[in-house]
């Protein structure tokens, strides 16, 4: 996926391909069929899938960053999108999360890894990924199979320490300073 409603590929010959849509949205749609198309392809799913749908701008996320998200999950049935299970697209709240801690299922820590702030990402997530063979009473049958819409908004490093000047400092280089924290701890923007 790139910038302005591209995507690129490359064939079985390593020749680069690249495809103008011509909305944001038929952009996405897209590449949501090309992800749900290897899931079908695949004699055995044993990883999370991932397929990015808007790249995002600035550094890529790793472990011990905190993330807000906004997010979708579907159940994957009929080698498709099945019945939304969850969904805080429509709420207040944006979901926190800190990569690497635990608290969210394995398939998200993997899946969302690299993603970066303004980012949309796809992943088909495997039960062994995800809620396995207990599933969530009333919500994912046991042994299910995930797909979830993710869309990263803000993003505070795990390397970011406050300067004598009060504004934020980071270890990892970025081209511009970065603004005053507010008061949660995420960047004002």
């Amino acid at each position: 996926v790139q910038p302005n409603n591209y995507s690129t590929f490359y064939d079985d010959q390593r020749q680069n391909w690249s495809i103008m849509f011509e909305s944001e949205k038929a952009a996405v749609d897209f590449s949501k069929q090309v992800c749900i198309a290897k899931c079908n392809s695949s004699p055995a799913l044993d990883s999370v899938l991932c397929q990015d749908l808007v790249p995002g701008e600035g550094q890529g996320v790793e472990g011990g960053d905190s993330l807000e998200v906004a997010y979708t999950g579907w159940l994957f049935q009929n080698n498709g999108l099945g019945q939304v299970f969850d969904s805080n697209v429509n709420k207040d709240k944006l979901l926190r999360l800190k990569l690497g801690s635990g608290k969210v299922i394995k398939g998200w820590e993997e899946g969302m890894l690299g993603m970066k702030k303004g980012g949309r990402r796809f992943l088909i997530v495997p039960p062994a990924w995800a809620y396995g063979a207990q599933g969530v009473a009333g919500r994912v049958p046991p042994d299910s199979t995930l797909v979830f819409e993710v869309e990263v908004r803000r993003v505070k490093l795990a390397k970011e320490c406050s300067g004598s000047d009060g504004l934020s400092v980071s270890s990892r280089d970025s081209p511009a300073p970065s603004p005053v924290p507010s008061s949660d701890g995420f960047s004002s923007d």
